[in-house]
């Protein structure tokens, strides 16, 4: 995630039409084809996780600690996508899992591009700023939100009622978490392409860069959310 200028905005925008068709037909038809698709794109990511760590690592004990870390972190992660979509149905996964971790994305582009200011950590990703994370937790509650007042006694509602975030404040509380975890996970991955001295994390989506720098938030996001969904 960036809120950068983008290189290519016709590219861009072209491939995100095509990754989005794609894992939406996944998402649709679940089961083995979801399945299938979050195991690919868990491999792909791993698999560049794995180049950035060769590039910094040092040594062999050092690396394979990297693959090891990076096995455990984008397993869960792609776990817990697997699990979750079992228990709802793809418009109630979409809306709640995944378009808050979008919602971040845009929210921090366009607040990071239209207000700039200070930035969070200019060493580690330098186009990264307050403006934009006060942004991304502005577009993942707006979601929620929408979501509350769409499917207020919707079974995705009630299974996790106990937060309290169809509420304005839990609402808010809920979106600042997924924000702060999302850029968090979008900052590893920035530093840990900072220590092997690399732009993008590969090249295998025009415009865009590598997998793991398109889904670096979804896999932070899901990977804490995996650890700790049955405390909710």
């Amino acid at each position: 995630m960036a809120d950068g200028k983008p290189a290519d905005l016709g590219t861009r925008v072209v491939s995100a039409v095509v990754m989005v068709a794609v894992a939406g037909i996944a998402l649709m038809l679940g089961g083995w084809v979801w399945t299938a698709f979050v195991v690919a794109v868990a491999l792909a990511a791993l698999w560049e996780w794995n180049g950035l760590a060769k590039a910094f690592a040092g040594s062999g004990p050092s690396e394979v600690a990297w693959l090891f870390f990076g096995v455990l972190y984008i397993g869960i992660a792609a776990l817990g996508m697997i699990q979750l979509r079992e228990f709802y149905l793809p418009i109630f996964f979409a809306a709640g899992f995944i378009l808050p971790i979008i919602a971040v994305d845009v929210g921090a582009y366009f607040a990071g591009r239209a207000i700039g200011g200070p930035k969070i950590a200019p060493k580690i990703s330098p186009s990264k700023t307050w403006a934009g994370l006060l942004g991304g937790i502005f577009g993942a509650t707006l979601v929620y939100i929408l979501i509350s007042l769409n499917w207020a006694d919707a079974r995705f509602v009630t299974r996790i009622g106990s937060f309290g975030w169809h509420t304005v404040f839990g609402a808010l509380a809920l979106g600042a978490v997924v924000a702060v975890i999302a850029q968090a996970g979008d900052f590893f991955e920035s530093w840990m392409k900072r220590r092997a001295g690399v732009k993008d994390s590969g090249t295998l989506i025009p415009g865009h860069g590598g997998v793991l720098d398109r889904v670096d938030g979804m896999i932070a996001v899901f990977f804490v959310l995996t650890l700790t969904r049955n405390l909710l």
